[in-house]
């Protein structure tokens, strides 16, 4: 295939790259986004493997490999629960990384395969872009790795800190810049691996730090990360299509944790350089025995809302986990048969990322127009007879307003506790995932159903 022709092919692929990104701003084109995106992808495999000049046997192992590849990630997206998504995003996004680590690598070691010049003098230009691509992309894989042990569990999600933190993390930053300039001076190897050495530590390092309650906005800037990793290798590979696509991530992802920034009240330059979440925890973790609250059972929660005239549903991670979703629009409709008016409220990182609790709501088949997010709906709380909280915890804690030693200080919560009656669905006191304690518990008007959530809210369907 000609350059030009496969430049052709390569620009209608980005087309489609934009027409999937703008598909996916809304729950209601997001198939219609999702299906631009295959195309696209589909188009720019097919005509990368058409412009290649000549086959050889190489290209079987790279079809084999492809294919292996293809059936190890459908299998895991098929079988991956809602409720791991947010992990499988993060393991994904540290593959990105480390793909455009190892084509660093390969162009580092032999040049002359990608036009590049000869090992010990690689163009200056090739030489610049394949250090910032090798370092983007070890710094996406460490971080992607930590992000995922925190949100699986394996690692603690608490903030992990350290005496002069910040100033080893501003000194290796520092040292890669350094190095960079080095390598393309002098084209030692022994820089070269030092250089990706430091990178993976800085990742690492980048993201310990930061909390559970901030891991929606690393993972979004995570991605971005990735987006930019990719297309500085793209500009080694002279590869249209891969700077496309870099560039449509990387400028998206920075784009959408910037507005999760503000949403959260955090500083975007703190994101990047991993200097949030790593507040001293005050002392809101107080002796749940000592705090009164009250508890009740389905019987009490269906009272409640049949002498309700209006109800705000308020769905979080214990949902997804319960996958109580369906069970929810039963006894959402229920209430609606009774002309009780419903709404749901969904808060920018309810379910540790952006996005899980409108894909869960879509699944269930709930009405896009009656889904509201944080900004459209805390008013109507003070309105509001009943609030539904069903398995979200921190994103309705009022300490966020009240105490500034709180690692959720800032961040805009929903205003669930200025409703009449609030019924909490839970299956403990538990802290949530930022581990502190939830203030909207101990609330006079607050009511505790202790419970799975899918069961308590069937029996309160069944109540009705």
């Amino acid at each position: 295939m000609s350059a030009n022709l496969s430049a052709s092919f390569y620009l209608i692929s980005g087309v489609l790259f934009i027409l999937a990104l703008r598909g996916l701003s809304s729950p209601e084109t997001s198939r219609q986004g999702n299906f631009f995106g295959i195309i696209g992808m589909i188009i720019a495999i097919v005509v990368t493997f058409l412009s290649i000049g000549n086959f050889s046997i190489g290209i079987i192992y790279v079809l084999g490999f492809l294919l292996i590849g293809a059936s190890i990630g459908g299998f895991i997206a098929y079988k991956i629960p809602m409720t791991a998504m947010p992990e499988l995003v993060a393991g994904f996004h540290s593959l990105v990384g480390l793909a455009a680590v190892f084509v660093a690598i390969s162009a580092f070691i032999n040049p002359i395969a990608f036009n590049l010049g000869e090992p010990g003098n690689i163009k200056l230009a090739s030489l610049i872009e394949m250090s910032i691509g090798a370092a983007v992309g070890a710094i996406t894989f460490s971080g992607s790795v930590i992000a995922f042990l925190k949100l699986q569990g394996i690692m603690s999600g608490s903030p992990i800190t350290f005496k002069g933190q910040h100033y080893l993390n501003a000194l290796l930053l520092i040292s890669i810049i350094i190095l960079t300039y080095l390598l393309c001076s002098t084209q030692s190897p022994n820089l070269f691996w030092i250089l990706i050495g430091i990178s993976f530590l800085i990742g690492f390092l980048l993201i310990i730090p930061i909390g559970g309650a901030d891991m929606p906005v690393v993972i979004s800037m995570l991605n971005s990360y990735s987006g930019w990793a990719a297309a500085g290798i793209g500009f080694t590979l002279e590869n249209t299509a891969l700077i496309i696509t870099g560039a449509l991530v990387g400028s998206s992802g920075a784009i959408l944790s910037y507005i999760m920034c503000k949403g959260m009240n955090r500083s975007f330059f703190n994101v990047i350089l991993g200097g949030f979440g790593a507040t001293e925890q005050s002392s809101i973790n107080q002796n749940k025995e000592q705090k009164p609250f009250k508890s009740g059972n389905a019987e009490d929660a269906a009272f409640l809302m049949k002498n309700a005239s209006s109800v705000i549903i308020v769905p979080g991670y214990g949902m997804a986990v319960a996958q109580a979703q369906h069970a929810l629009r039963e006894m959402v409709d229920t209430l609606k048969k009774n002309d009780i008016k419903v709404s749901y409220a969904i808060h920018p990182v309810a379910g540790r990322m952006p996005g899980h609790m409108n894909v869960l709501l879509a699944e269930a088949n709930v009405p896009y127009d009656e889904v509201f997010e944080l900004e459209q709906i805390n008013n109507d709380f003070a309105n509001t007879d009943v609030a539904y909280v069903i398995g979200a915890n921190d994103v309705t804690n009022p300490v966020a307003k009240t105490d500034p030693q709180s690692p959720i200080y800032g961040m805009p919560v929903l205003d669930v506790e200025k409703c009449k009656s609030v019924l909490f669905v839970k299956r403990s006191l538990a802290p949530g995932y930022a581990g502190i304690d939830n203030d909207l518990f101990y609330k006079e008007n607050t009511l505790m159903l202790f419970a799975d959530a899918k069961k308590m809210t069937e029996d309160i369907t069944k109540n009705l």
